[in-house]
């Protein structure tokens, strides 16, 4: 049978738009291996959000030509749609996809691939549209056969914010979404195929509809009539984005979870107005504040830029007593890097590397500290955990609605369920639980089978 393997960098919407193009493949009878296993094709959907994503990006293309040295290598996405020619010198690629081209993927491959034949090109085939003239969609939800417990569902492509930093308006284009009917009929596909939980997924979600007359809350209202989705997540949101009608009913939802993960970028307003961010440190403090009187569980997650030029080191602890002070749950750091044809890359004020490296690392260990300060007040609680499928030391592990990472002992009717876990104490990464109904647990253990601890989460 015809082998195809699929690597993918970035974030959550470039796995759901991996995951559509898996299945056109399969509909053309191709069977999906392991990237580290050899195949007649190779399909790198890349990222661009820094430089070394770059970096990784030419370093996955070499392995896969080291694993299959025969394979056809298609390379799409961010990456591809900002320096294509720079993918195409890579020896060993054959087409390199933009953003429009990669949903039309079976358009640019040679006649020969229908009968079979995966010969190398002579030289590399670029299709790259001008971003400006990108309009597609590109409908894209995951759903392979592995795991049945959660699915990434793209809502909205491209963005309009223009941050003095991204090169996604770059590579993507301008905000769009699916239409409401669309999602809800992808959502109820899901729903049909067994998963309990979809993360909506896109550039910036919160910008839902702005184009068509409808909003994200809208699309949720829609989507939380749909029997069988339990759980709905939102993958991100721009605080200037989160109203105060979106935040009363997401809390009040009994299906839309109750974790929140909102960019900050900085703590600094004077580095929030050269990022042209839309909001102040102030505002978002307050947002945040507002969300934990409301719901003092909730869960919210950072994102936080570190070594952006200006960035001093009186900003920098400024940033880092903001971000201290902040009661949310876990950050995300990024070192800044220059991107090409970013207005920040000519900014004054360039941060040298290693010192952007050691601030990262200062916040980082924040980060981890937050986390397990936030995990620890959940010990105690009985609380709904969506168990997932992989097992890692005889042990399972799921999310709760507010993004606990739980560990529980194995048993299989727990794989793929809501079980109702008591969080006993907090581990390096996750929550030890129990699970409290009894009934679930009536069956004897089956003998248990060695399982490898790299086993990927």
């Amino acid at each position: 049978m015809k082998a195809v393997s699929f690597y993918t960098l970035g974030c959550k919407l470039n796995y759901a738009e991996t995951a559509s193009l898996e299945r056109q493949f399969v509909d053309r009878g191709f069977s999906v291996v392991p990237f580290d296993q050899q195949s007649d094709v190779c399909v790198v959907n890349t990222c661009s959000v820094t430089g070394r994503a770059d970096r990784e990006c030419r370093q996955i293309i070499r392995r896969a030509l080291r694993t299959s040295p025969e394979a056809f290598v298609i390379v799409l996405g961010c990456y591809a749609q900002l320096a294509p020619e720079e993918i195409a010198s890579i020896d060993g690629v054959d087409l390199v996809l933009g953003a429009s081209e990669k949903f039309r993927l079976f358009t640019y491959t040679p006649e020969e691939f229908a009968e079979g034949n995966f010969s190398k090109l002579p030289s590399p085939k670029i299709f790259v549209s001008p971003i400006d003239e990108v309009t597609d969609f590109g409908i894209a939800y995951s759903g392979g056969v592995d795991d049945r417990t959660r699915a990434f569902l793209k809502v909205q492509d491209g963005c309009d914010f223009n941050c003095s930093f991204c090169t996604i308006p770059l590579a993507r284009g301008k905000s769009r979404s699916q239409a409401i009917a669309a999602s809800v009929q992808q959502a109820r596909s899901l729903a049909d195929m067994g998963y309990k939980e979809i993360v909506l997924t896109g550039v910036n979600v919160g910008d839902y509809g702005k184009h068509d007359g409808n909003s994200l809350l809208a699309l949720l209202r829609s989507l939380e009539r749909v029997e069988g989705i339990e759980r709905i997540r939102v993958s991100s949101v721009e605080p200037n984005l989160l109203s105060p009608q979106l935040l009363e009913y997401w809390l009040a939802s009994e299906k839309v979870c109750k974790h929140f993960h909102i960019p900050l970028q900085s703590g600094s307003d004077r580095l929030l107005r050269k990022m042209r961010r839309r909001y102040t440190a102030a505002a978002y403090a307050s947002l945040i504040q507002t969300i934990k009187e409301k719901n003092p569980d909730a869960g919210i997650g950072v994102d936080v830029i570190v070594g952006f030029p200006g960035e001093t080191g009186e900003i920098f602890e400024e940033e880092y007593g903001f971000l201290h002070a902040l009661p949310v749950s876990y950050l995300h750091v990024f070192t800044y890097s220059e991107r090409p044809n970013t207005p920040s890359a000519e900014f004054e004020g360039r941060v040298e590397p290693r010192v952007r490296y050691s601030r990262s690392e200062m916040l980082r260990t924040l980060g981890y500290k937050k986390k397990h300060a936030f995990y620890a007040t959940q010990v105690g609680r009985s609380l709904d955990v969506l168990v997932e499928g992989t097992v890692e030391d005889n042990m399972l592990s799921g999310y709760t609605d507010n993004y606990v990472r739980v560990r529980l002992p194995y048993h299989p009717s727990l794989e793929h369920s809501i079980a109702r876990v008591r969080l006993e104490k907090v581990a390096a990464d996750a929550c030890i639980g129990s699970v409290e109904d009894a009934d679930v647990l009536s069956t004897a253990l089956p003998f248990l089978p060695v399982v490898s601890s790299e086993v990927e989460q």
